[in-house]
């Protein structure tokens, strides 16, 4: 089957000379990568590091969980909220990593709880993980929930011309992924919020990829097990490249796109493409910011030592290019 899928000024030629394999799509949640299992990675080599920790209870915010954003899909999110606000703050879609196939939105509450707390409104989505459905459909997820934030602005104070998506590992990928595609309409939902835009005003990629084929990255390696990405697209990357091109944020940076910043660890893998993005933006004037935690693990922004510095980083970011 061959066809041609047009996406504002990028054409993908995909050929399916394959059939998508679905073995992966198992309907029972997969828990190989949580919070424990991060300090466990990280702690051979960092032993006095902990989990990042917050009392909920000394902070000035609201919690409200458990919030249906997609009735197709019956996916969930958690709100974070300043208790007193004086005008629409910036929202912030805070997505999770976990190889698009693990994770859960509970991971960052911690962070978006201290966000909170320094003034913005920040939701915690749930999104189909490739256990459930293959690729596009957690893209799809989580531009509804950029949708469900704008239809609610108001109910929610938050201003809908400053919404961000700030992501972790596969959350950055996503968050990149939907900031660099706002216009595209092939990636949206054709029946949830039809009229609402999913523009993004700017995004925070954590330690996300930005391009699966590339020199740079490790994705689509299945000599010993069926890779992360591999799982989420259904083809190995010799099967279908194209569709692995297609969810790559790096092939569809255009004028318009918003700022991004970069937040890094030392394993260079995590962020494949990202100098290449980097010219393509500054030839288009769109703004960007790399800072790397030097020596730091994949999960850094989940650690004591390097949680708040990372939220400092994102705060200081958003508040330069939203203005709060």
């Amino acid at each position: 089957m061959r066809f041609l899928l047009v996406m504002g000024s990028i054409v993908f030629n995909l050929t399916f000379s394959f059939g998508q394999n679905t073995s992966g799509i198992t309907q029972k949640q997969d828990t190989s990568f949580t919070k424990t299992q991060a300090l466990k990675s990280a702690i051979g080599k960092f032993p006095h590091v902990k989990l990042a920790q917050v009392n909920f209870n000394d902070l000035q915010i609201n919690i409200e969980k458990d919030i249906i954003y997609s009735k197709n899909n019956n996916l969930a999110l958690d709100i974070f909220s300043p208790k007193s606000s004086t005008k629409p703050q910036i929202g912030i879609l805070l997505i999770h990593g976990g190889g698009w196939r693990s994770g859960d939105r509970s991971n960052h509450h911690e962070m978006a709880a201290i966000l909170a707390s320094r003034g913005y409104v920040v939701l915690t989505p749930a999104y189909r993980l490739s256990t459930h459905a293959l690729y596009p459909a957690a893209v799809t997820d989580l531009k509804t929930s950029i949708k469900y934030m704008r239809a609610n602005a108001k109910a929610f104070n938050i201003d809908p011309n400053k919404i961000a998506a700030v992501g972790f590992s596969a959350g950055g990928q996503l968050a990149a992924l939907m900031g660099s595609t706002s216009n595209e309409k092939f990636f949206e939902s054709e029946t949830e919020y039809p009229a609402i835009s999913a523009k993004i005003n700017a995004v925070v990629d954590i330690d996300g990829i930005l391009a699966f084929i590339h020199p740079e990255s490790g994705e689509g390696d299945d000599t010993k097990n069926t890779s992360a990405a591999t799982h989420w697209f259904g083809y190995l990357k010799t099967e279908n490249p194209t569709l692995w091109q297609q969810a790559s944020a790096l092939n569809h940076v255009s004028a318009g796109d918003p700022p991004i910043l970069f937040l890094n660890s030392s394993q260079s893998r995590m962020h494949a493409g990202r100098e290449d993005m980097i010219l393509k933006m500054n030839a288009l004037g769109i703004h960007s910011e790399v800072y790397t935690f030097n020596g730091a693990p994949h999960s850094f922004c989940m650690l004591d030592k390097w949680f708040l510095p990372t939220v400092n980083r994102i705060d200081a970011f958003l508040d330069e290019n939203l203005e709060k």
